[in-house]
């Protein structure tokens, strides 16, 4: 991936396993919000669906959606010391930052719990963008390609979910999908990202297209 300038990262269900605790997390976030709560198989069902019909789903209404992603980054905080990386994720982080290409993490996580789950590999990140609302990724995308003053065949944005790839298309970005997050490799290939990838060492060895 050395072509690529930037690296953009998605980080839960990307760097972070956070699945286990989001879903342990999510009835108690319906309870105190309105909308409705799932079982385990209703969970394994959303993971195929994009995220507009999840919210509709759900029953959730836009204008609660702040405050929903609010409590989520507060809890996320508090939970931050249970969350872990993915198996070698510090080492893929070091390869990039080793290459010259840069790092971001964009996410509608808070900036303090990505930096503690990331721990010792946050100072590979250069950039980061937290707190993202969750249909406005592509805005802070197209912020930091202009910041840093790159083409748009410059930089790669690495995610879990169909929004991350949808992100990318709308700011003329190459695309990876990682398989092992939240979405199903079906629904993310729906959306038709650059790359479909099912581990860390295929993604580190995706083709150099970035120049």
């Amino acid at each position: 991936m050395k072509a690529y300038k930037l690296i953009i990262f998605d980080f839960d269900g990307t760097l972070a396993d956070s699945a286990p605790w989001f879903i342990g997390t999510l009835n108690d976030i319906a309870k105190a919000h309105g909308f409705r709560s799932v079982n385990e198989h209703e969970i394994e069902m959303l993971r195929g669906k994009p995220n507009r019909e999840i919210i509709r789903y759900l029953g959730i209404r836009f204008w609660q959606m702040p405050a929903i992603a609010r409590e989520l980054r507060k809890r996320s905080l508090e939970s931050a010391g249970m969350m872990k990386l993915f198996d070698g994720v510090p080492g893929l982080l070091q390869q990039i930052k080793s290459s010259g290409t840069q790092l971001a993490v964009v996410s509608s996580n808070g900036e303090e719990t990505v930096r503690r789950v990331l721990g010792t590999s946050s100072d590979l990140v250069a950039h980061y963008a937290c707190g993202v609302s969750l249909l406005g990724k592509a805005a802070r995308f197209r912020q930091l390609q202009r910041k840093l003053k790159l083409r748009p065949s410059q930089v790669l944005a690495v995610g879990d979910e169909g929004r991350d790839v949808e992100a990318a298309h709308r700011s003329g970005f190459a695309s990876a999908a990682v398989t092992w997050g939240y979405a199903t490799e079906d629904a993310l290939r729906r959306c038709s990202p650059t790359f479909v990838v099912n581990s860390l060492s295929e993604l580190a060895s995706l083709p150099q297209e970035g120049s």
